[in-house]
């Protein structure tokens, strides 16, 4: 309307009459803010943070659709290793575990990952729990939960 105004297509039109509309104001946000961030890391591999993305629209040279990304919460050091298929995510979290536990002399302490099926295999929480290694999966629809791998 104040467009029109300006344009002079509209006259005498009294924009300081209309009030904000409250209840317009809820339907025009796209997201709650998210409230409680986790905890952060004091120490390294407190918390590793990882995720899965792909299939990729272009393949990589040698047919990988998928990257699987690994970010320390201390040191903002990350890994990233590429994939085929997301089979392959258990297999490429044992390699980061081992690579980083021997180089640091230090344990991951716990895991933070979204809801993805790669994470919530039996195969894969049996390996977690046999390390002493807590997964906090983050909740579903909430990526800026785990702000650090997305």
């Amino acid at each position: 309307m104040k467009r029109l105004h300006d344009d002079g297509l509209l006259t005498l039109f009294d924009f300081e009459s209309y009030e904000t509309c409250e209840s317009c104001l809820p339907g025009k946000m796209t997201k709650a803010a998210s409230k409680g961030f986790p905890k952060r890391a004091s120490d390294l591999l407190e918390f590793v943070h990882t995720d899965v993305h792909g299939p990729m629209s272009t393949t990589a040279r040698g047919g990988s659709q998928y990257f699987i990304n690994f970010t320390d919460d201390f040191s903002k050091y990350g890994y990233v290793y590429l994939m085929k298929q997301k089979s392959k995510t258990l297999e490429k979290f044992k390699k980061i575990q081992n690579e980083v536990e021997n180089e640091r002399g230090k344990k991951m302490k716990a895991m933070r990952s979204d809801h993805g099926g790669e994470y919530l295999s039996h195969e894969f929480s049996n390996h977690v729990k046999s390390c002493g290694i807590i997964p906090q999966l983050m909740p579903p629809g909430t990526p800026q939960r785990n702000g650090m791998s997305e």
